[in-house]
């Protein structure tokens, strides 16, 4: 059985891991309603759809001035 000889510090265990962990773009795809970049399977955060039917009001309320 493989024992090793010396400890292995954190950093250096860290250093040798963190070489595999590449750090990726998620994907991109075309929203069918208003044609913007947005991640799949999410909300359109400027339409508001999900699914073909619309989930989040996207339109900004006005606030009301206190006189």
């Amino acid at each position: 059985m493989a024992v090793p000889k010396y400890k292995v510090s954190k950093a250096r265990r860290d250093k040798r891991k963190s070489s595999n962990s590449k750090i990726t773009l998620s994907a991109l795809v075309e929203c069918p309603f208003c044609h913007e970049l947005k991640q799949p399977h999410k909300v359109c955060p400027k339409c508001g759809v999900y699914k073909g039917k619309k989930v989040l009001d996207t339109e900004k309320k006005e606030k009301k001035e206190v006189a």
